[in-house]
């Protein structure tokens, strides 16, 4: 778990962080950059591909390395050849699309990637161990986070001189494509794990798998149709608006765009229907692998199901929507490549690994909802400490703020990795824990594309209260689950009128 979890951080920062470095050191607006973030939309979405990443078989793959593993060498391969790509294209003269393909391939084979290495971790050890392993699993993420964020800006400043090179960026890429062979090596020494369910028996052979896929692969291509058609008629809506109504600009922009991916979404889900009423796929299919899991969360969990959700879906709000903007925020305030990788991935790594197990600790001797209280406050109160760096942007500050920021993040994922592992089944565990992480990143990492937009319009300083605020929603939630769940359990044990 400690080289998958390498291997899952890695490719995460080349697609956010680092890439933003390279987007904002070529040229690129503020704005522009943050908007990018939306190519990684692929860990939000996960959760539509993840029945076919957890049924259908690989030729060949499947019968020499089994489900797992054969999923994984896949996956691997493909984060390697999109860094790859990437690599190949400079932002600063050629298409910027070129350059956003390759983030989208990125975040959508990393995503796949994710899937199946959540899947394997809690099918190859039994509950009482998920801690532990999750433990590792984010030692070894953040360690790959580390090489991606500190070694990547190491190696662009000191290959570079200091200045943009697009040589410089190329090679770094280059690099950590090199790097995914740990994962890919760790894949091919392991077991795959023993595990049985009556799931898969649904499907009788390749051409189910087959007309399964063609049915995701059709959605999705008209999901991308819809959104990417309406451009020319967003951007006339928008312009109407602002004048028509005399609104403000960027807030048109936000519900206007929620409105367009709200729209290519619904778009895409009537074509699903429709192949489904034509029998394109069977009904039993769709059931077993779309319907099944999502309905034994609800009878599991009963009216508490909501009310969970609800809290996976805004627990990472306030260190999301700050995130994605926080290395352009650096850069902004004058902290060079290498001050960035030194302070904000380097001892943020220590950190965040001293936080993992400060939580890991607090969860057992207190519980994982009361960790996932204090993780939620601590988080919202660091994000008004860059305010402080805002305004006194030295080393010594930017020091502080990060260990303070990346203690509280750390402490809050290993509570909440562990928290969203004791919510999935065996049976369904790929499909249930890709539902709840996608959920996790949705609404964030949407809110979080508006980042630089926001602070064009209200500053750094206000923008890094409006992320705290926006967190204290989250720590009423996590009473309201804590009441829940504890009144659905304590309804369990009453015994009933005929006992």
């Amino acid at each position: 778990m400690l080289f998958y979890g390498f291997s899952a951080g890695l490719p995460l920062l080349l697609v956010f962080g680092t890439l933003s470095v390279w987007l904002r050191e070529s040229g690129i607006d503020r704005a522009t950059v943050t908007f990018l973030s939306w190519a990684a939309l692929g860990y939000s979405f996960k959760f539509v591909w993840a029945p076919i990443v957890d049924r259908m078989p690989l030729p060949y793959l499947t019968r020499t390395f089994g489900r797992r593993r054969a999923w994984l060498l896949v996956s691997q391969f493909a984060v390697a050849a999109s860094l790859l790509w990437t690599s190949m294209f400079n932002p600063q003269t050629d298409l910027l699309v070129l350059t956003v393909i390759g983030a989208v391939a990125i975040g959508f084979s990393s995503a796949t990637q994710d899937i199946v290495i959540d899947a394997y971790r809690i099918e190859s050890a039994p509950p009482e161990l998920q801690s532990m392993l999750s433990a590792t699993y984010i030692a070894g993420y953040r360690i790959g986070m580390l090489v991606a964020g500190a070694g990547a800006l190491w190696m662009a400043d000191f290959i570079g001189g200091g200045e943009y090179s697009y040589s410089a960026w190329a090679w770094v890429y280059r690099t950590m494509a090199c790097l995914m062979l740990v994962g890919i090596i760790t894949t091919l020494i392991i077991n795959e794990p023993e595990t049985k369910d009556g799931t898969s028996e649904v499907f009788k052979g390749t051409a189910d798998y087959v007309r399964f896929f063609l049915v995701f692969f059709i959605a999705v291509s008209v999901f991308a149709s819809a959104f990417v058609l309406t451009a020319d008629l967003v951007k006339a809506v928008k312009a109407g608006l602002v004048e028509t109504l005399d609104m403000n600009r960027r807030s048109v922009g936000i519900v206007v765009e929620a409105v367009r991916m709200t729209f290519a979404i619904s778009v895409a889900g009537v074509a699903a229907w429709i192949m489904i009423r034509a029998k394109l796929v069977k009904m039993e299919h769709v059931r077993a692998t779309y319907i099944n899991p999502v309905a034994d969360f609800f009878v599991r969990y009963g009216r508490a199901a909501l009310v969970i959700l609800l809290l996976v879906g805004t627990y990472r709000i306030s260190d999301i929507v700050l995130g994605i903007i926080a290395n352009v925020f650096y850069l902004d305030i004058g902290f060079t490549k290498t001050q960035i990788a030194n302070y904000s991935k380097f001892w943020g790594l220590w950190g965040t690994i001293a936080g993992g197990l400060i939580g890991g600790v607090v969860a057992l001797r207190f519980g994982v909802l009361r960790t996932l209280f204090l993780g939620a406050l601590l988080a919202m109160a660091t994000n008004f400490l860059f305010v402080l760096l805002a305004n006194n942007p030295t080393e010594s500050i930017f020091l502080f703020v990060v260990l303070a920021d990346n203690l509280a993040a750390g402490m809050a994922s290993a509570a909440f990795v562990a928290y969203l592992s004791s919510l999935t089944s065996i049976r369904f565990t790929a499909m249930q824990y890709a539902i709840f992480t996608s959920i996790m990143l949705l609404f964030p990492k949407f809110i979080a594309g508006y980042s630089g937009t926001i602070v064009n319009s209200i500053g750094y300083n206000y923008f890094f209260v409006f992320t705290a605020l926006i967190g204290i929603p989250v720590l009423f939630i996590i009473v309201w689950v804590q009441r829940v769940t504890r009144q659905d359990t304590a309804e369990e044990l009453q015994p009933s009128p005929q006992s």
